[in-house]
């Protein structure tokens, strides 16, 4: 890098450290608006297209698609998206269930299944249409300072961001987080999650599975074609094993597990495994400064929620900004920063509870607890009023929404 570039100040209305889904999915947001956006990024773009980078999907609420709709992505992802038009949940072999049903709510499905790589080669494309998107990666944030009636963000090349608000989406270990001294509580589950594809023999009918074994959830996520996406919980010390193993001893074991409801199995494509831990915030603002998506909170997969939280973060925020920047008023001072904490905390702690909740209850093989989980899913089932509640919540249609998840514009 030139010496020039080296040295060059970019001026913005807000900074984003970190493009992985939401920041990018905030910055999207924002640029759309006519916000002058800076979105910094570690990772090179074309890294973040290859297949192999993030084998995992993601669970978009109807809530949440209706936000990707009105930011201007959904139509690149309708083709690669798989509709749930029902979930059951299970207690391991146990007849008992919980069985909801789309139809139970209305016509739209409960939600939809879209493969990570597929979200951000849309992001990409849609950022890289904006002219008032500046997405510059490689690079990274190396410090946060403040400016006059703004903030800095110095970069490793020594280029500096000069914005009226940063927001940290750089992930559950955020480095701009720690620096702004705002603590987490933090504990690690001492579960894997081991994530791949399956090919079945039969379709999937839109249904997606939530087996509760022992270990901790196992779920089966439909995906388009005869093919499911699992998120395999295991023990800590168990993983590994797994990972390593032949291919004919993990589709064993993946059987064993999986069941022959959907015909013959067979794996396909690479294996990854992430460790299970929760990381939340104690605060979620420092001076023009906000966490957004798992850099505020990381939560267990269980109910593939955690993308769905940073999308209302995306989506709350953008509200706030843009509305402030037409009334010509400081789009980073502490009271849209206050209202940011309020419309978003308490929404991020009643999903930690649930999630940290159930995965305490049924990762175990009690048989005491087992009897009273099995009774509560069937009673639940056959309550179709609290079915439909936990339903709408699920579908991100409940709670104080922001404009774009009730399909209003920015």
């Amino acid at each position: 890098m030139a010496a020039a570039e080296a040295g060059e100040r970019i001026d913005a209305d807000v900074v984003i450290a970190g493009g992985g889904l939401v920041g990018l999915t905030l910055g999207v947001a924002l640029a759309g608006a006519g916000i002058e956006t800076a979105v910094v990024d570690g990772t090179p773009p074309a890294a973040m297209k290859d297949a192999a980078f993030d084998g995992r999907v993601s669970s978009i609420a109807l809530g949440s698609r209706r936000v990707l709709d009105g930011i201007g992505l959904w139509s690149a992802l309708a083709a690669d998206a798989q509709p749930i038009l029902e979930i059951r949940v299970s207690d391991g072999d146990v007849p008992l269930f919980l069985h909801y049903d789309h139809k139970s709510v209305g016509d739209d499905p409960l939600g939809y299944i879209v493969e990570n790589r597929n979200i951000r080669a849309a992001l990409l494309e849609r950022a890289a249409a904006l002219t008032s998107l500046r997405h510059l990666a490689p690079a990274s944030v190396e410090a946060l300072e403040p400016a006059a009636g703004g903030i800095e963000a110095r970069l490793a090349d020594g280029r500096c961001v000069r914005a009226r608000l940063a927001v940290a989406a750089d992930g559950a270990n955020s480095g701009l987080r720690a620096a702004a001294g705002i603590e987490t509580v933090r504990w690690s589950y001492e579960q894997t999650g081991i994530v791949c594809t399956v090919l079945h023999e039969r379709p999937h009918r839109g249904i997606a599975h939530e087996r509760f074994l022992p270990a901790g959830p196992f779920a089966i996520l439909p995906m388009t074609g005869d093919r499911s996406s699992l998120v395999w919980t295991e023990r800590a010390s168990l993983a590994p094993a797994l990972m390593d193993a032949p291919p004919e001893v993990f589709a064993r074991e993946l059987g064993a597990r999986f069941g022959d409801f959907l015909g013959a199995l067979e794996p396909t494509g690479p294996r990854w495994s992430y460790p299970l831990r929760l990381t939340h915030a104690k605060c979620y603002v420092a001076p023009r400064l906000a966490l957004a998506g798992d850099a505020a909170h990381a939560i267990h997969p269980l109910a593939g929620q955690g993308f769905n939280l940073g999308i209302r973060d995306a989506a709350v925020l953008a509200e706030l900004v843009v509305d402030r920047a037409r009334l010509g008023l400081d789009i980073g001072g502490d009271d849209v920063l206050t209202h940011y904490q309020r419309r978003r905390r308490f929404d991020s702690v009643v999903l930690i509870g649930v999630t940290d909740g159930l995965n305490r209850l049924f990762s175990n093989d009690n048989q005491g607890l087992r009897l009273v989980r099995d009774v509560g899913l069937a009673a639940v089932n056959e309550m179709p009023p609290v079915k439909r509640f936990f339903m709408r919540h699920a579908m991100g249609l409940a709670g104080d929404l922001p404009r774009l998840a009730r399909g209003e514009p920015l």
